[in-house]
């Protein structure tokens, strides 16, 4: 997809009632700093102006920057940026908060970037596809995208949207979920590296297969030892689980 595609794939909110509602949803107040992710015709980042101490407004699309720019001529505490999201460097230092309407067809490429920085936003909110928001909540099942990012991030679906909140009206249906950022990991950030190739690896060669890290004996005692449920096979293990088998993977 060419950079300037991006917008073109972007289903716009435009309802003030429905853009307050979802804003006074978040802990957003009056000393955040908010970086939004696709500026659009600024209808949202009208409203996070009015919420916030600071935004920063990113939009790939030139004539949807000239003309949010002008429109948001008066906020004198809104700066408008005209480039990729995905080039854009996130504050090495200090706190801040994202809130955005994200354009579906890179959602990976959004969560993965803010969500592996060293200096990582407090809160993130993003309206994005529900199927999506889904597999990162690892609801279902856990996927290699939810146990990756769960040591670090508390996740929930705060909203969900009905088709003809957005304007064109998407083919999918939509919610706004918070990444909250963890207080205390539940790994070092050290351990990120080791703790995804073990993820990895049993994702792709199963906890109880041939080339398996850990034996079935050790898996029944990692798992006894915490009081945890026991599982059958490699299917349906839950974050909880898959931690507690890395810990003891971890320090042998």
């Amino acid at each position: 997809m060419q950079k300037n595609e991006y917008w073109i794939t972007q289903n716009f909110m435009t309802k003030k009632s429905l853009i307050k509602k979802i804003i006074n949803l978040s802990n957003i107040d009056r000393e955040d700093k908010i970086i939004e992710i696709g500026t659009g015709k600024g209808h949202i980042t009208e409203e996070l102006a009015k919420k916030s101490k600071r935004v920063f407004s990113i939009e790939i699309d030139e004539k949807l920057y000239k003309y949010s720019k002008e429109k948001l001529n008066l906020y004198k505490n809104c700066t408008l940026i005209n480039m990729d999201f995905l080039d854009y460097k996130l504050p090495k230092e200090g706190n801040y908060k994202v809130f955005s309407n994200i354009p579906y067809s890179i959602t990976t490429k959004i969560i993965n970037k803010l969500t592996n920085v060293n200096n990582k936003s407090s809160d993130i909110y993003l309206v994005m596809e529900k199927g999506a928001a889904k597999r990162f909540l690892g609801q279902a099942k856990e996927t290699r995208k939810s146990l990756i990012i769960k040591p670090f991030w508390d996740m929930e679906i705060l909203y969900f949207f009905r088709k003809d909140d957005f304007n064109p009206k998407p083919s999918v249906e939509s919610v706004l979920v918070h990444f909250s950022r963890k207080n205390t990991s539940d790994i070092c950030t050290e351990e990120k590296k080791k703790y995804e190739q073990f993820i990895n690896h049993s994702f792709k060669y199963g906890l109880y297969g041939r080339r398996r890290l850990l034996t079935k004996r050790q898996i029944q005692t990692a798992l006894k030892f915490e009081k945890l449920d026991q599982i059958s096979g490699n299917n349906n293990v839950k974050y909880a689980q898959f931690l507690c088998l890395f810990k003891y993977y971890n320090k042998l």
